[in-house]
């Protein structure tokens, strides 16, 4: 594949010119401006950046049943409630990133969760959790050994023969995707492929109807990785040019429409700001905050993830949870947003 030509903005310059008196970001284009309608209560680890990643399970047969899962980057993983209730939560000391996937472990369909695990800083782990739909429950299955260096980001993807594979992303740059079996009595796994980029990455997704892997690298731009591609050569799918897309580029979700069309949605933590890019041309197409409302507004976003499809009455065409790296100077927590106003608000 050809190599991508990088263009380094003065993103400094920039984002200083753009700083109001109050000291907030206000975007260098045009924004729409949307409120959050819920949130969690916070998480446990005060005075600290704490709160990073949500992951999303859709109870299809009772969507206010759905469930949220919020790493605590200091402590664990937190189950909530569509209300924003502790549901229960999981003490796992440094976890970063979380994803899941509906798959088969020994025969049993399950909840599969993943986190990236940073208590041993030189060797990194996925931690894999079996997530209760009833008790709202986590449990722990194993820690799979995924190479050298710091855990950092993560996601899962999975296959057409529903073979789940994890993505740790490592803190100086390398991104390994690692095979699972979990057909055993307890899970096997490998690494298959890694590639190194420049600098600091985080955020991860994968599409699992096209099988494409997106990854942010924190100052650089999003970079895609095509999976049945043998090469796992990066692509750059969007540049930081501190005017759509503002470093840090953090966390990472898919808005999917038909087979292979829809959104990748990107935290755009430098100020404060969503941003939307088309998944088939991967032009950009809209950005938005989550300013003062009902719920106070988002800053200095980690983690996002969005789950189409009807969560009930209160999100009837999906929803999103972001990260609050702020929270009104209160502890972190996760705040969820409708996807249909959203979705209604970019259509306009």
């Amino acid at each position: 594949m050809r190599s991508a030509i990088i263009f380094y903005p003065a993103v400094a310059t920039l984002l200083a010119s753009c700083a109001t008196s109050s000291g907030s970001i206000t975007p260098a284009v045009p924004t729409l401006s949307l409120t959050a309608d819920a949130e969690t209560v916070p998480v446990g680890t005060t005075n600290q950046d704490a709160a990073d990643d949500p992951a999303i399970w859709h109870n299809a047969e009772d969507p206010d049943a759905s469930l949220i899962i919020g790493t605590d980057k200091k402590a664990g993983l937190y189950v909530y409630g569509l209300d924003g209730s502790k549901k229960s939560f999981l003490p796992e000391g440094q976890l970063n990133n979380v994803d899941l996937r509906e798959t088969g472990v020994g025969g049993e369909k399950v909840v599969l969760v993943g986190a990236s695990v940073r208590n041993d800083r030189l060797n990194a782990h996925v931690g894999l959790y079996r997530l209760n739909p009833t008790t709202a429950e986590l449990s722990s299955i194993a820690k799979i050994p995924a190479g050298p260096g710091e855990a950092y980001g993560f996601c899962f993807g999975q296959d057409a023969g529903g073979e789940v594979f994890a993505y740790m992303i490592e803190k100086s740059g390398y991104i390994r995707e690692i095979e699972i079996s979990l057909d055993g009595a307890k899970p096997q796994s490998r690494i298959t492929r890694e590639h190194k980029l420049t600098t600091q990455p985080e955020g991860c997704v994968v599409d699992d109807r096209t099988g494409r892997l997106y990854v942010g690298e924190e100052n650089r731009g999003i970079w895609m990785f095509d999976l049945n591609d043998d090469a796992f050569t990066p692509q750059l799918f969007a540049n930081i040019n501190g005017r759509e897309l503002v470093a840090d580029v953090e966390g990472l979700a898919l808005a999917t429409s038909g087979e292979t069309g829809g959104f990748l949605v990107a935290s755009s933590q430098g100020d404060n700001s969503y941003v939307l890019y088309d998944l088939l041309s991967g032009t950009y197409v809209n950005r938005f905050q989550l300013n003062d409302g009902k719920i106070d507004g988002t800053s200095e976003t980690d983690g996002i993830e969005v789950k189409l499809g009807n969560f009930g009455p209160n999100y009837p065409g999906g929803l999103m949870v972001v990260q609050d790296g702020a929270n009104e100077n209160r502890t972190q927590n996760f705040k969820l947003v409708s996807w249909k106003k959203v979705a209604d608000a970019v259509a306009k």
